[in-house]
């Protein structure tokens, strides 16, 4: 290895050891994706092969030859799922089996196998997979999935956010185009089940890392759903003024969800130990607060009354084993009600930053709606 473990090239080197990858490049910013890993956007830097790599990629299992029927964590800081995860129109869950983690199985289109290449050049690259599913109703969905990643040259970002970058700063940022198509012969509906565009972005934890998520304080209902996996205990969670920390230490499995009626279309991280802040902007349907249900019950009452962002913590399993560590933002479409022949988009942004932290601070007050160090001291006091 030409780099240490951290660095983008030597997460670059491991990933080209058993995949082919496509590399966009803007000026000293780059990211790798990995078309027989779904398109996936596995890391990216501000700085060349010598940068900080901001994505969670498990060297292990990427250079063993062993692949599991469940599910391969190979990593990646931005791929694309589809919902729901729970419920009875789940794609992760065998009709008739109870949902536990030794029953539940991710679908291998979106795990394992390779999509196809449509298109790439030096700042695009456009995948695309068409397969079939069947929800635990038994309902089978025929779906073509096309997802186009474009590298966004750091001196445009201000034309995405409203921010003035300041010169300690360096930046990587990139958009991703996610079209969900109808292909089978008969609507989607509530009857048969709707999916959705799941993304989620895996990301290194550390004690030093925690979580932000903006929401409405004049949406209908409660905060947050904080327990997916059990309750979060407060010493992992806090609920401020119209902002949310959550812990992103790789040590508590633990996941929580903001409805459609109090989500903002932004969330991030701060890693106060590498000064990086990392914004996560996506598009919230304006016209449909119906979306997909991933709590893990056979029946649920309401199965499109779910979240539109969650935000998830990893940590050890019952048996004691782990699938990372790592941590993760994501954001999901709303249900695609479908007729045959339709189609559903769902774009996400994803900006990385390092820098001074007085510099980094004016982009979190802006965007976040909180600073650097209110996040930083997140769980001593919330100001």
């Amino acid at each position: 290895m030409n780099f240490e473990k951290g660095q983008y090239g030597y997460d670059l080197e491991v990933i080209q050891q058993h995949h082919t990858t496509i590399e966009l490049v803007a000026g000293p910013s780059r990211l790798v994706m990995a078309p027989e890993l779904q398109g996936r956007v596995m890391t990216s830097t501000t700085s060349g092969n010598d940068g900080f790599s901001f994505g969670w990629v498990n060297h292990d299992l990427l250079l063993s030859e062993n692949r599991s029927e469940q599910f391969n964590p190979f990593g990646g800081e931005e791929r694309f799922w589809i919902g729901p995860e729970g419920g009875q129109f789940s794609f992760y869950f065998e009709e008739g089996k109870p949902m536990e983690m030794q029953n539940w199985k991710v679908p291998a289109a979106i795990d394992k196998l390779s999509w196809d290449v449509l298109d790439v050049n030096a700042e695009t690259a456009t995948f695309r997979k068409v397969f079939s599913l069947k929800n635990f109703s038994g309902n089978i969905f025929d779906l073509e999935v096309t997802r186009r990643v474009t590298i966004i040259d750091p001196s445009e970002i201000t034309d995405f956010l409203p921010v003035e970058i300041g010169n300690s700063v360096r930046a990587v940022a990139y958009e991703s185009l996610n079209q969900l198509k109808n292909m089978g012969s008969n609507d989607w509906t509530k009857t048969t089940g709707m999916p959705s565009i799941w993304m989620l972005s895996m990301y290194r934890p550390s004690a030093g890392v925690t979580m932000v998520i903006p929401f409405s304080q004049d949406g209908d209902g409660p905060v947050v759903t904080d327990d997916y996996f059990g309750k979060v205990p407060e010493s992992r969670l806090k609920v401020g003024n119209g902002v949310i920390f959550f812990k992103a230490d790789g040590n508590f499995r633990s996941k929580i969800g903001v409805s459609p009626e109090r989500a903002l279309p932004v969330l991030g991280s701060y890693d106060s130990v590498n000064r990086c802040l990392s914004v996560l902007a996506c598009s919230l349907d304006p016209l449909s607060i119906e979306y997909v249900n991933s709590s893990w019950e056979e029946k649920q009452e309401l199965p499109f009354k779910g979240d539109a962002i969650n935000a998830y913590n990893d940590g050890p399993l019952d048996d004691g084993k782990q699938l990372g560590p790592f941590y993760e933002l994501e954001s999901s479409s709303s249900a695609a009600a479908l007729k045959a022949g339709e189609i559903k988009l769902h774009v996400q942004r994803t900006f990385h930053f390092e820098g001074q932290e007085e510099d980094l601070n004016l982009i979190s007050e802006k965007i976040l709606g909180v600073s650097i160090g209110q996040i930083t001291n997140a769980f001593q006091t919330i100001n």
